[in-house]
């Protein structure tokens, strides 16, 4: 009878311990994916970004690609609009492209180490390490940590993050505010480490043109059909009104200080009727405005060749919102910081008087205040999506 009570215990004590093996706690965890950060070389993933700031959620289909040490492909799609824009970052800067229009906003930042991007697996994981009050749990497949969010603004205070088990790759990312209401989301379907991308993958003239013909060809990531936009290109003006000492031609386009463009009578034809199509866009309102701000007024611009409009408002805080179509292909900033906006990437530049300039769509926008908040600019802007032209 001992004999076998002996046995019971030992078969009891090999289960539990069978039972326990393969089982990590956070520590365990967090220490797996500081080793993944310190060997990633690149990964390509495909998504869905929800926004729930605005009246309406806005989806962006999402696409990432990231090369060691500080390449970038961001393409985001808004499905309802057929808008796509590519965020890109590579030695010569950070350029919003948006193939379909021929227009290139580019400025010179550190974007994104200055800021998190909830699509960015190095976003999610330094997250995870520098939060020593993070929660952990185990569910199913998936390991979840719960953890301060870090978006450059303080209504996102909180984020719950899902990753594989088995490969750490991110699975799905819920950024809350202070009333635990879910902000953004992003839903990945695919993941993957270790791509292998062509050398110009993350090249701007190669990107503008390739997109035009639908497609990025010889690259190793899989995706879905890209939209299909122009397939001429047009050999338009480039602005360097805002880089005077720059001499060198921008890629395929122009040469000099952009008075004189390259190319034939045909390619000016094409830029001539591309403006005549884009014409007037009306005046873009925003749908969100802080408590407390009304519109003042709308100051006439006459005889504005890029169709620029100007609205004041006024109350708890001051600011102008400026929007014109600029018809140059390029649009070139001094240097400022990348902020995220969701939808794409702006500009912030200012310290007394902050301005937020971003391109959407063809329109250039540019916020101007000395006092509203960065957090309340960036809801004005999202606001300013799905908005029509009066």
């Amino acid at each position: 009878m001992r004999r076998i009570t002996w046995v019971l215990a030992i078969v009891m004590s090999v289960a539990i311990l069978v039972a326990g093996c393969g089982k990590k706690d956070a520590t365990a965890v967090v220490q797996d994916l500081d080793k993944v950060m310190s060997k990633l070389e690149s990964y390509a993933g495909i998504g869905t970004m929800t926004l729930h700031s605005g009246q309406q959620p806005l989806e962006y289909r999402v696409e990432v690609w990231y090369q060691n040490p500080s390449y970038y492909r961001i393409e985001l799609k808004n499905e309802k609009k057929d808008i796509t824009q590519i965020v890109l970052r590579n030695k010569e800067g950070v350029f919003v492209l948006t193939p379909s229009l021929n227009k290139i906003f580019r400025f010179q930042s550190d974007w994104p180490e200055n800021q998190g991007q909830v699509y960015l697996y190095q976003t999610l994981v330094r997250s995870i390490l520098s939060d020593n009050a993070r929660q952990f749990t185990a569910d199913g497949e998936d390991y979840v940590f719960e953890v301060a969010a870090n978006y450059q603004t303080d209504s996102l205070v909180r984020q719950k993050i899902w990753l594989n088990k088995d490969s750490y790759a991110p699975k799905q990312v819920q950024v809350s505010d202070s009333d635990s209401k879910v902000i953004v989301e992003m839903k990945f379907n695919q993941f993957d480490f270790g791509k292998k991308f062509e050398q110009d993958s993350f090249d701007m003239q190669r990107n503008m043109t390739s997109m035009k013909n639908a497609a990025l060809p010889n690259t190793t990531v899989e995706v879905d059909k890209l939209p299909t936009g122009e397939t001429k290109e047009t050999n338009a003006q480039v602005d360097n009104s805002e880089h005077p000492d720059s001499t060198e031609p921008s890629s395929g386009t122009t040469e000099g200080t952009g008075s004189e463009t390259t190319g034939s009578d045909a390619g000016a034809n094409d830029r001539s009727n591309d403006e005549a199509e884009l014409g007037p866009f009306g005046i873009i309102e925003p749908s969100y405005l802080p408590e407390g701000v009304a519109k003042k007024d709308e100051p006439a611009i006459p005889d504005s060749k890029e169709h620029a409009v100007v609205i004041r408002y006024t109350g708890t805080y001051n600011f102008t919102l400026m929007e014109s179509r600029p018809k140059d292909m390029e649009t070139g900033l001094p240097v400022g910081e990348g902020l995220n906006l969701g939808f794409t990437v702006g500009q912030l530049s200012g310290e007394e008087q902050k301005a937020l300039t971003w391109m959407y769509d063809g329109v250039k926008y540019r916020i101007v205040s000395a006092d509203l908040p960065t957090a309340e600019m960036v809801k004005i802007a999202q606001s300013l999506v799905d908005q029509p032209g009066k």
